[in-house]
C-alpha cells in the first residue's frame, strides 16, 4: 500500500499541468501596518485566499490582465488591476465600522502579530484544511502549532470523548479559548483520567466546525490581566468566516490501519486487524466521512454579511491491541453534525449589530475495560463469556453570541456584547449490566450526566490617539459572567445496589445477591460507568465581576512599550488583581527584541468545586470501587483536604523577531510559575468509610510547578515564476518542575505520588519539532511534513506493587514501572490538483510510516492497551482522499 501511495503521488507530481500564474503582494492600511485576514480573490470569479500575518498573500490567477479585489472588515473593498505584473500590493482605506476584529494579544486595531510585543501564530484554516487530512481543530493545531499538543485517548471514560488539549504543557483549563474576540464557554467534563490534562476541565474546541473557520490566533503568553480568568498559559481566538457571494466546501473520506507496530502474543485482540472485538478482521478501520460547505451572502449594500456553516462528520471506532481485560482499546466513534452562523449588519455609517453562534450535536461510542466471565460483575446467564459495555454519549454543545459596535463622533469605539453557551453530556452505558439485578437486569442504562452553561457581558471602549507620539492605544472595559453547573440522575438501575427480592439496597438489613462462583457480594450499578445517583446531583451557581484597563504607546518608531491591568471579584472566593506588561524594540526593520512580564490566575472550575461519582478503576487488570469526593464533603475535610481557592502564577517571557522578504523567524524564550495549582490527588484508602468504596481521591491546591521552555517558528518562500516553494520550521521545548507539593501533614506518596507525577510531567514532550515544505502551482501542490516527538516516560501500575514482586531491592516496582517510550519521528504527505478554479482533488497520508509509539506491557498501563494516549497516538497510519469546491 506505501509503495502504491507514493507510486501515485510522484507520477501526479510529475502529470500535473501548470497552466496559470501566481500573484504575489501585501495589503497594508494607510498607516503601513500589514494587514492578516484580507479577502483576495480574482475578479469576477470564487478563486480567492487571504492575507497571511504579516499581510501577504499569494494567488493562482487565469492570467495577468485581470483584476484582483482586496476586502476587509472595517475597509472600502478596492479593485486593483494586475496590469501584467507577478506583484500587487495595495493600501485599504477605512471605511465602514464594520466588524474591526483585532489580533489576540492586543486591543489595538493597529496590531499585526509579527510587530506585536508577545508571541502569537497566525493559522489560515481556510487554507491548511484543504491540503490536511485531518477532520477536527484539535488534530490541525497539534501539527501547526510548536507548543500545542493533543491526541486521542481510550479507556477515560468522558475524555475519550472529547480531546483533552494543553498549551505549553499547562492543563487543559490554563488555556483560554475565544470566538470572534469572545469568550468561550468550557466543556462539563472534568478528566479523571487520561494521559493529559488530569483533574482539569477545558473547552471542547471539537465542537466548532473547522469549515467555518477562518483563521486561528494562538496568543503564547500569559493574558489574564487582559482576558480574565484561565489565559495563564495563553489564549486562542477563532476567527470564523465573513466571505460572501460564495458556496465552498468538502468531502473528506479517510481510513487508518489496522497494521499495529509490536510484538503481540497469539490471540492478542485487535492485533494486525484480527480478533477483533464484535468485529470481523480488517485491514483497515475509523473510517471517516467528513461534509463541510460554508456559504456567505451579502446583506444590503453597506458590507452586511451573513455566513452560514454546516459540517457532518461520521468516524468508525478503531481497535488495537489490548490487554485480556481490555479488549475495546482503540478510538471512539462519533457522528456529529454542527452548524454555524457569523453576521453583522450595518445600522448606519459608524454603528453595526453583529452576532455569531452555532450548534454541536455528537453520538459518540467507546468501549469499557472488559468483564471476565467468572466475576461478580457478570452474570453468566446473560454474557457467558464475559462482556466489554460501551460507554456512549450525546453531547450538545450551543452558544449564541451579540453585540452592538459604535463609533462615537469623538474617535471612541465602543463594543456592547453578551454571550451565552451551554455544554451539556448525557451517559447511555449500553452492552452492560446491573449485576445485582441478575438474570433480571437490563443491558442498557440511562446514566445520567452534566451539563454548564455560561452566560458573559461586556462593555468594551477603545481609542486610538495617532498623534500621541508615533501612537497610543487605549482600551477599557468591563465583564459581568455568570456559570451554572449540573450534575442531574441517571435512573435507578445505573446506579442502585438491589438486594434478592430486587428492591434497592437503603438499609444495611438488606441481603445483597452473591456470586456463586467466588462468593463474592454482587457490585450495583451499570458496569462500565456507574450512573449519577439523587447523591451526585448538583446544581451551583457563581458570578464573579470584572474591570480592566489596556494600553499600548508607541514611544518611537523603533520602541513600543503596552500594559494591562484587572480587577475580578468572584462571588465564590474572593478577588483578584492582575498586571502585564510587554515590550517592543526594533533594533533594524528588519530584527526586533520582544518581552513580557506578567501575573496570572485561574478561579477554580464549579466542576472542581463539586463533581463527584463512585466509579470502577482497573489496576493490573483488577477492578476496585473509587469515590471521587467533591471539595465541599465532610469526608474531603475528613481527609485534611481544604477548600479549593484560586491558583496565581507570573509569567515572564523574552524573544527575537526577524523578518526580510521571503524569511520570517520568531524564537521565544518562557517561563511559567503556577502557585496551588489544582490537581487529582491519587488514592487514599477509604476501606473506613464503610460505603463499599476501596479508595477515594479529592480535588485539591496541590501544587507549585515552574514550567520553561522556548518557542520557534521560521518560514521561508520561495518564488519560481510561476510556482513556489514553501519552507517551514516549528519547534517547542518545555521542561516542568515540580517545586513543591502542598500535602500539609497528608503523606506526599499518597496525595500526590510518584505516578501523577510523571503523569503531569508528560502533559507535553520535552521537545517537538515540525518541518514541512510546499510545492505550489497554479495547477498542483505537494506537501511534506516531519514531526519528531521526544521521549516520554510515564509510570505504569507496578508502582503500587511490592518491591519483593520485582527482586526485592529498594525502588526496584519503581523501576520495573517506568514505561520508556522512545522519541518518533512521523511523515505526512499530501498531494492537491486543482482540476479547474471551482475543483480540486487531494489524496495524502499521515502517519505515512505507520510509526507508533514504543509498545509496553498492556497489563500495566494507564489504558490497559499496549501504549498510552502519547506523542502520534495509537492509530497508525491514515489514508485520506478530499474533494475540495467553490461555486
Amino acid at each position: 500500500m506505501k509503495q502504491q501511495f507514493a507510486f501515485f503521488f510522484f507520477f501526479f507530481l510529475m502529470t500535473c499541468s501548470i497552466q496559470a500564474q501566481n500573484v504575489v503582494g501585501t495589503v497594508t492600511d494607510e498607516s503601513g501596518f500589514g494587514l492578516p485576514g484580507v479577502n483576495v480573490t480574482e475578479t469576477g470569479t470564487t478563486n480567492g485566499t487571504i492575507t497571511d500575518v504579516d499581510g501577504k498573500y499569494m494567488l493562482k490567477v487565469a492570467g495577468l490582465n485581470g483584476s484582483l479585489t482586496f476586502s476587509y472588515i472595517g475597509y472600502t473593498t478596492q479593485i486593483k488591476p494586475i496590469g501584467g505584473s507577478t506583484e500587487v500590493n495595495i493600501t485599504l482605506l477605512e471605511g465602514l465600522l464594520l466588524g474591526e476584529v483585532q489580533v489576540v494579544g492586543s486591543r489595538s486595531f493597529k496590531r499585526s502579530s509579527t510587530n506585536s510585543a508577545v508571541a502569537i501564530d497566525i493559522i489560515d484554516l481556510s487554507d491548511i484544511q484543504t491540503r490536511n487530512g485531518q477532520v477536527e481543530i484539535n488534530q490541525i493545531l497539534q501539527y501547526a502549532a510548536p507548543s500545542f499538543n493533543a491526541s486521542k485517548q481510550s479507556g477515560s471514560d468522558g475524555a475519550d470523548h472529547i480531546d483533552p488539549a494543553t498549551l505549553r504543557g499547562l492543563g487543559p483549563d490554563q488555556t483560554l479559548v475565544l470566538i470572534n474576540g469572545k469568550r468561550r464557554h468550557q466543556s462539563s467534563l472534568i478528566n479523571v483520567f487520561g494521559t493529559r490534562g488530569r483533574g482539569n476541565t477545558g473547552t471542547d474546541m471539537n465542537a466548532i466546525p473547522v469549515s467555518a473557520i477562518k483563521r486561528i490566533e494562538v496568543l503564547r503568553d500569559g493574558a489574564s490581566a487582559q482576558y480574565g480568568s484561565d489565559a495563564i498559559a495563553g489564549v486562542i481566538n477563532i476567527v470564523l468566516n465573513d466571505q460572501t457571494d460564495a458556496l465552498r466546501g468538502n468531502i473528506t473520506y479517510g481510513t487508518s490501519s489496522t497494521a499495529s507496530q509490536g510484538t503481540f502474543a497469539a490471540g492478542t485482540p485487535n492485533a494486525d486487524g484480527k480478533n477483533r472485538l464484535y468485529d470481523s478482521d480488517k485491514s483497515f478501520d475509523g473510517n471517516t466521512v467528513k461534509v463541510g460547505t460554508n456559504y456567505g451572502m451579502k446583506v444590503g449594500e453597506d458590507g452586511g454579511f451573513i455566513n452560514l456553516t454546516s459540517e457532518l462528520i461520521s468516524k468508525a471506532r478503531t481497535l488495537r491491541p489490548g490487554a485480556s481485560f481490555r479488549q475495546g482499546f482503540g478510538e471512539a466513534a462519533i457522528d456529529g453534525f454542527n452548524f454555524m452562523v457569523n453576521a453583522a449588519v450595518p445600522l448606519s455609517r459608524k454603528t453595526e449589530l453583529y452576532a455569531f453562534g452555532g450548534r454541536n450535536y455528537r453520538d459518540t461510542d467507546a468501549f469499557a475495560f472488559s468483564r471476565d466471565n467468572e466475576t461478580p460483575r457478570n452474570v453468566i446467564g446473560i454474557y457467558p463469556n464475559g462482556f466489554t459495555p460501551r460507554i456512549t454519549s450525546i453531547i450538545t454543545d450551543g452558544s449564541m453570541s451579540a453585540g452592538l459596535r459604535h463609533e462615537m463622533d469623538n474617535g471612541w469605539k465602543v463594543d456592547f456584547n453578551n454571550t451565552f453557551g451551554k455544554n451539556k453530556f448525557h451517559y447511555q452505558i449500553k452492552n452492560t449490566i446491573n449485576a445485582s439485578l441478575e438474570e433480571a437486569s437490563p443491558t442498557e442504562f440511562d446514566a445520567g450526566g452534566h451539563s454548564l452553561s455560561q452566560n458573559t457581558t461586556g462593555l468594551d471602549f477603545s481609542k486610538y490617539y495617532k498623534n500621541i507620539l508615533k501612537g497610543f492605544n487605549l482600551a477599557l472595559g468591563t465583564e459581568y459572567r455568570t456559570e451554572n453547573f449540573v450534575i442531574f440522575e441517571g435512573e435507578t438501575g445505573s446506579y442502585a445496589v438491589y438486594d434478592v427480592n430486587g428492591v434497592p439496597v437503603t438499609n444495611p438489613s438488606q441481603v445483597i445477591p452473591v456470586d456463586p462462583v467466588t462468593g463474592e457480594e454482587r457490585p450495583g450499578g451499570s458496569q462500565g460507568f456507574p450512573g449519577y445517583s439523587p447523591a451526585n446531583t448538583v446544581d451551583k451557581f457563581r458570578s464573579n465581576l470584572s474591570f480592566y484597563v489596556d494600553s499600548e504607546i508607541n514611544l518611537s518608531d523603533a520602541f513600543l512599550l503596552s500594559g494591562a491591568l484587572r480587577y475580578e471579584d468572584y462571588s465564590d472566593f474572593g478577588n483578584t488583581v492582575n498586571y502585564k506588561l510587554a515590550s517592543r524594540y526594533k533594533i533594524s526593520d528588519a530584527l526586533a527584541l520582544r518581552g513580557s512580564l506578567s501575573s496570572g490566575f485561574r478561579a477554580p472550575s464549579l466542576a472542581q468545586k463539586y463533581y463527584n461519582l463512585k466509579f470502577t478503576n482497573f489496576v493490573g487488570g483488577t477492578a476496585s470501587e473509587v469515590l471521587l469526593s467533591p471539595n465541599n464533603s465532610p469526608v474531603t475535610r475528613g481527609f485534611g483536604i481544604q477548600e479549593l481557592t484560586q491558583e496565581t502564577a507570573q509569567n515572564v517571557s523574552l524573544g527575537v523577531t526577524f523578518s526580510k522578504g521571503n524569511f520570517t523567524a520568531t524564537i521565544d524564550a518562557y517561563q511559567i510559575k503556577i502557585n496551588d495549582r489544582i490537581v487529582l490527588t491519587d488514592y487514599f484508602d477509604a476501606t473506613q468509610l464503610g460505603i463499599n468504596v476501596e479508595s477515594a481521591q479529592f480535588f485539591a491546591n496541590g501544587l507549585d510547578t515552574k514550567t520553561s521552555g522556548l518557542d520557534m517558528v521560521l518560514n521561508y518562500k520561495h518564488i519560481m515564476g510561476e510556482n513556489t516553494l514553501h519552507f517551514g520550521l516549528i519547534g517547542n521545548i518545555n521542561k516542568i518542575d515540580i517545586e513543591k507539593i502542598n500535602n500539609g501533614n497528608l503523606d506526599a506518596d499518597v496525595f500526590y505520588g510518584p505516578r501523577e507525577q510523571y503523569f503531569l510531567k508528560a502533559s507535553a514532550p520535552e521537545y517537538k519539532f515540525g518541518f514541512n515544505t510546499r510545492f505550489v502551482s497554479p495547477k498542483f501542490e505537494a506537501g511534506l511534513a516531519l514531526t519528531q516527538f521526544s521521549g516520554i516516560t510515564l509510570l505504569g501500575w507496578e508502582v503500587f506493587e511490592s518491591d519483593d514482586d520485582f527482586g526485592g531491592t529498594p525502588g526496584a516496582a519503581l523501576e520495573a514501572s517506568k514505561d520508556v517510550y522512545d522519541p518518533a519521528l512521523v511523515l505526512d504527505l499530501s498531494a492537491q490538483y486543482h482540476i479547474s478554479s471551482k475543483l480540486s482533488f487531494t489524496v495524502g497520508a499521515n502517519n505515512l510510516l505507520n510509526k507508533y509509539p514504543t509498545q509496553q506491557d498492556a497489563d500495566w498501563t494507564d489504558s490497559g492497551g499496549y501504549w498510552d494516549s502519547v506523542q502520534m497516538g495509537f492509530s497508525g497510519m491514515y489514508l485520506f482522499g478530499r474533494v475540495g469546491f467553490r461555486f
